[in-house]
């Protein structure tokens, strides 16, 4: 799929079949998640894969009740290795540089989900202390997305988008 293609027309999935993902196609997602550029290469992100449906449903409810997480085939949690970024950046790396390098690749891992044909949705909004309870996951790894994965079962319109015109700033803002 042209890369332009995949960019414009994806949009959050919230609604799913029930349709396994075949691990080929998780692992093609993955890889390139882990494309994504990273402060100093040094590639912070951890990804948490789900397909257990009581703990998804755990998922859902420290998401604040977004149900859908839980019927979704797959939920990837991305995570940030704080220490790894902080090894080199100190708290900059701890506090920021992570969080970008994990975005980077939770986009890349969307739009490779959606070129195979998937659905996703980038869900940013839950409790990190009961994620973290739920999928035992130690102190310097900060879960940073929750990303239900599965076949769409609807095809919602894309939301507009704020003008070009109106986000760009010449020289200063």
């Amino acid at each position: 799929m042209d890369l332009f293609k995949a960019i414009y027309e994806r949009t959050s999935i919230r609604s799913f079949k029930s349709n396994l993902i075949p691990e080929e196609d998780l692992m093609k997602i993955l890889d390139c998640a882990i494309q994504a550029p990273s402060a100093g290469n040094l590639q912070p992100w951890e990804f948490i894969i789900v397909k257990n449906e009581e703990t998804k449903k755990k998922l859902a409810d420290a998401a604040y009740g977004q149900d859908f997480i839980s019927e979704a085939p797959i939920v990837v949690i991305v995570c940030a290795n704080k220490r790894i970024s902080s090894s080199r950046y100190g708290d900059r790396g701890e506090s920021l540089y992570c969080i970008q390098d994990t975005a980077a690749a939770t986009y890349g891992l969307i739009l490779a989900a959606y070129a195979l044909g998937y659905g996703a949705c980038w869900i940013g909004a839950f409790n990190e202390k009961k994620v973290s309870q739920v999928l035992n996951i130690p102190e310097h790894i900060r879960p940073v997305a929750i990303i239900p994965i599965g076949i769409p079962a609807e095809k919602p319109l894309k939301p507009g988008r704020i003008p070009l015109s109106r986000k760009i700033h010449l020289e200063k803002y």
